[in-house]
């Protein structure tokens, strides 16, 4: 898959009126399920794959049952073992919602109001933009961490893990800028909060309506991500941005995942990947995910690895 030869710029993007939003629908096409990821060609992947030089395969994803309790009101899933003979050993998973742990946010899971999701498709069940595109090709390429919470904690601060938090896009680009870290066109950008190991440590489950910390949902975080262009914005975030979310500002997730294209990831777990940064000075590394193969999905298990 290859990408057009240039990207328009955010302020040069064509605007959805009633919302003063603007939107990558045309650029990519309107009938396209892949949005940013379209930047993932052939050379970039095989430039990132020259990225491993130690061989050390790092896991991203976060254990099935964390965050323990779960959040947002679900419940926990049920896992069940069973002989299904003398010698087979079978097993189920009863309650399962897989966007609970390290998830992936498809095209199908957020929309733009009544302009729709992903494309413009409007309707309860839009169609062609299914978490299984992303699965028959995969999301591969050069990742890249930005570890906030390790540039924070160096001047005495942290991010909380039971407060509104507001992240701004300006503090992204100076931990970038601090890292010597370059954001390049298809990139696979990791952002670190440290969320799920102080949720962890912190043994208090959260109220049903919690206060959660994220990237400012507002227009500067979408015109960096887009102006960098990213091929994927993944964070160890419950809801990549704040929670509650305030109305005078809007959603992150209509701006980068419905209106631009930029799929999501959440709940990552980037604690092992931030300890292999702070030992190599490198921060760019192979980047891989196979989404779930589920129809018409509207997200999956995030399945991700670091290859460095």
């Amino acid at each position: 898959m290859q990408s057009r030869p240039t990207l328009p710029s955010y302020d040069d993007l064509p605007v959805i009126p009633e919302l003063g939003l603007p939107h990558s629908w045309d650029h990519f096409g309107r009938d396209d399920p892949f949005g940013t990821l379209n930047l993932l060609t052939d050379d970039r992947v095989r430039e990132a794959a020259g990225l491993v030089r130690e061989g050390r395969v790092i896991s991203l994803s976060l254990p099935a049952d964390q965050p323990s309790p779960p959040l947002f009101g679900r419940e926990p899933f049920r896992h069940e073992g069973f002989w299904i003979d003398r010698n087979t050993w079978d097993e189920r998973l009863d309650g399962y919602y897989p966007q609970s742990s390290t998830q992936w946010d498809g095209f199908r899971h957020f929309r733009a109001r009544e302009h729709g999701f992903y494309g413009g498709r409007t309707g309860d069940a839009p169609q062609g933009i299914g978490i299984e595109h992303w699965a028959r090709r995969g999301i591969v390429g050069r990742g890249v961490l930005l570890d906030v919470e390790g540039h924070l904690r160096a001047r005495g601060e942290s991010i909380p893990h039971d407060e509104r938090r507001i992240i701004p896009a300006t503090l992204l680009a100076e931990v970038a800028e601090a890292q010597g870290t370059d954001i390049r066109t298809g990139d696979i950008l990791l952002v670190r909060t440290g969320w799920p190991a102080a949720y962890a440590a912190s043994g208090v489950a959260l109220p049903s309506h919690p206060e959660l910390p994220g990237l400012e949902a507002g227009e500067p975080t979408a015109r960096l991500l887009w102006d960098w262009h990213v091929a994927a914005c993944v964070t160890d975030l419950p809801a990549v941005e704040p929670v509650p979310g305030d109305r005078a500002t809007g959603s992150l997730h209509r701006r980068i995942l419905a209106l631009l294209g930029i799929p999501v990831g959440e709940l990552f777990d980037l604690e092992e990947l931030a300890g292999w940064r702070s030992e190599s000075g490198r921060s760019e590394f192979l980047f891989t995910a196979a989404p779930f193969h589920l129809p018409e999905g509207a997200g999956s298990p995030g399945n991700a690895l670091a290859i460095v």
